[in-house]
């Protein structure tokens, strides 16, 4: 009793553990949960996903509907920018216009939708609120979007993981035709001291040898031209 006490004190009390609402001296069990990320960090120009995920007691209908809000920073007006009902409804107003894609599939329980070229401007807190008739009764998860430009550090990491695997594998051909070509000049250098002379089978075995040499200093070209090609895009 003195539980409820203070429950009732307060008006309305939340458990999402147990996925009940205290209110107004009145439990009310969660028909319906959702989940969403409390966080997503994006970059400026590269489309970013915004995962909401519910579990209902209840069989999906078409009365089934999902809605995303947004409100900006240190702002409390909310804005509808998504509402789902059988068929997507993008907002046509405003600077999600014609950004906003539906990526869920409610059939699974996903609810999660997409923003294309992503700016600064789109930092804020998103909303996603599924109702599927009777479960109309459930938590609304925010989700905290950061969206920031990609550092050099960041590209910087990209340029030298696409160096280590070009550089890595020429660098092991290369060792190895330098280590056969020594090979190859060590054994010429003592054959011509004792004055032998190489058999036919020898000079064949000598042409393919230098076909081969000759194949793989082509390859080690072109990975460096490769690399020059996609250091160049990169930047």
């Amino acid at each position: 009793m003195q539980q409820r006490g203070a429950a009732g004190s307060r008006g309305c009390a939340l458990f999402p553990l147990l996925g009940v609402l205290f209110f107004q001296g009145v439990y009310i069990v969660f028909s319906l949960e959702i989940h969403a990320d409390a966080h997503v960090r994006g970059y400026v120009g590269e489309k970013i996903k915004l995962k909401c995920t519910f579990k209902s007691t209840s069989d999906v209908t078409d009365k089934l509907t999902v809605d995303w809000t947004y409100r900006p920073p240190s702002s409390s007006r909310t804005v509808s920018i998504f509402h789902y009902q059988s068929f997507q409804y993008p907002t046509t107003a405003g600077t999600f216009r014609d950004r906003i894609s539906w990526v869920g599939n409610v059939y699974k329980g996903d609810a999660s939708i997409s923003i294309s070229n992503p700016t600064i401007k789109d930092n804020g807190t998103f909303s996603c609120a599924v109702k599927n008739p009777p479960d109309v009764h459930h938590n609304i998860p925010m989700t905290e979007l950061t969206v920031t430009e990609r550092g050099f550090g960041t590209m910087l990491s990209s340029v030298a993981l696409l160096s280590i695997l070009v550089f890595v594998p020429s660098a092991v051909v290369v060792a190895l035709l330098l280590v056969r070509m020594g090979r190859k000049a060590a054994g010429l250098k003592k054959r011509s001291r004792s004055g032998y002379k190489k058999s036919s089978i020898e000079v064949s075995d000598d042409t393919d040898q230098e076909e081969e040499e000759a194949c793989m200093a082509r390859l080690c070209v072109r990975c460096a031209e490769c690399l020059d090609s996609d250091y160049e895009e990169t930047y």
